[in-house]
């Protein structure tokens, strides 16, 4: 009887988060790293807010105990008690939301639970107006590096690259010397969010600089198209720090 009753039962939390994390994210829709860290770390700290305010440590957790109460409250913590903007607010719902739907195809008996949370709404936030510069201010900033440096070679092909392709900084950092062709139609292969690449055509202009860049580097095509002195990836906040100093002398020469 109690082994007919232990096969048929529902299974419990941890296992439901731990089969999200492996078998859906991981293997069934191959997710970024960068969005399996976002998870983790909201699931993270929703345990802990779920184990303070239910007095249940996470292995004992069920789907029942994930209420609209409980969600609601970790979403003002969320913005109280940690001073988490709104968009940071509505990523960690979007972990939370993945995870019930999941969680809703392997356990029936809570879906009414599971529906209710799922009604819980985004927090509207007024986007800021991205403003614009003109071409002269453009002209000035892409040639602020200094040519005569390493550093500032590669940050005038960095910074053309950027404007040419309007790719985002974490896509750029991670471009290789084999996702870009510089034959007859020169264009860079951009591999994005969730693993989806786009082809992207480069001017003459842009590809002529980074093939001068190259053949000054002689990369090979598995290695870095803009790396770091040690030859490692650049990181976005070592782009931004590099893009504020060209910023500071293109300043100067256009006001």
């Amino acid at each position: 009887m109690s082994k007919r009753h232990s096969h048929s039962s529902s299974p419990n939390f941890a296992t439901l988060l731990q089969e999200f994390f492996v078998d859906r994210l991981m293997q069934q829709r191959a997710v970024s790293p960068q969005t399996i860290a976002s998870y983790r770390d909201t699931f993270r700290l929703f345990l802990q807010f779920a184990q303070a305010r239910l007095r249940k440590s996470p292995v004992d957790l069920a789907l029942s105990d994930i209420t609209v109460d409980l969600v609601l409250g970790f979403l003002h913590h969320l913005q109280e008690n940690r001073h988490n903007c709104a968009r940071t607010r509505n990523a960690r719902l979007v972990a939370i939301r993945s995870f019930l739907k999941y969680a809703a195809l392997k356990d029936i008996s809570a879906l009414a639970v599971i529906q209710s949370t799922l009604a819980i709404p985004m927090k509207r936030f007024d986007r800021q107006l991205i403003g614009h510069l003109s071409r002269d201010e453009i002209e000035a900033l892409l040639a602020a590096p200094d040519p005569n440096t390493w550093c500032g070679q590669r940050d005038r092909v960095l910074f053309a690259t950027l404007y040419n392709t309007g790719a985002r900084v974490s896509e750029l950092i991670h471009l290789r010397v084999g996702d870009v062709v510089l034959g007859k139609a020169p264009c860079a292969h951009i591999h994005g969010k969730g693993r989806k690449q786009r082809t992207v055509p480069l001017w003459r202009s842009t590809a002529s600089q980074i093939r001068g860049w190259l053949q000054r580097n002689g990369a090979s095509p598995d290695q870095m198209l803009f790396p770091n002195r040690s030859g490692n990836p650049m990181t976005r906040s070592n782009v931004t720090a590099r893009l504020k100093l060209a910023v500071q002398t293109a300043t100067r020469q256009c006001p």
